[in-house]
């Protein structure tokens, strides 16, 4: 198994910050498109999401509100650690993509981890996935690093679908 995993803000929602109010998510461009190319391709579609100062009840409504907006997901992964805590799930570490790999059958060498910052090309890489980074202007700091180059860059979800399904 296979799977495409997601960061949330910026990548498949548009990025609203500190949101936990389901009716301000909107879908990125493309969102919708890419989610169902990945379906169709055999991949599953987990999101990965760092969320700190929340919890589990915050991002429920979260993801009810995306699954009723047409995005199928097999799996919602957050981590609700600060910045700075000495987890192993908050992004760049890889800990949220082995928790979901490890429960979801995935194997992570076939995997891809789509993101708008350069954390979430490292945390993918870290997991051993390939990854893509959404140029959409939200990577601020630019902090080079192998593990950091992303295998893909594109402008939006449904081009970073194209390249991975194959069809750029």
């Amino acid at each position: 198994m296979k799977a495409v995993f997601l960061d949330k803000d910026g990548t498949l929602v548009v990025n609203v910050p500190r949101n936990t109010d389901p009716d301000k998510v909107q879908l990125t461009d493309g969102a919708r498109e890419a989610v169902r190319m990945f379906a169709d391709a055999g991949y599953r579609v987990i999101v990965a999401s760092n969320q700190p100062g929340f919890g589990p009840a915050d991002m429920a409504g979260i993801e009810r509100r995306l699954r009723e907006l047409g995005i199928a997901l097999d799996g919602f992964y957050c981590c609700f650690h600060e910045k700075g805590d000495s987890c192993q799930c908050r992004k760049p570490a890889a800990g949220l993509l082995r928790r979901a790999a490890h429960e979801h059958g995935v194997d992570l060498n076939e995997s891809w981890m789509v993101g708008d910052i350069l954390d979430d090309v490292e945390a993918g890489h870290r997991a051993g996935c390939r990854a893509v980074l959404i140029d959409n202007g939200n990577e601020t700091e630019w902090h080079m690093a192998p593990e950091r180059v992303p295998d893909g860059i594109a402008s939006d979800l449904a081009e970073a679908a194209r390249l991975i399904c194959g069809e750029t």
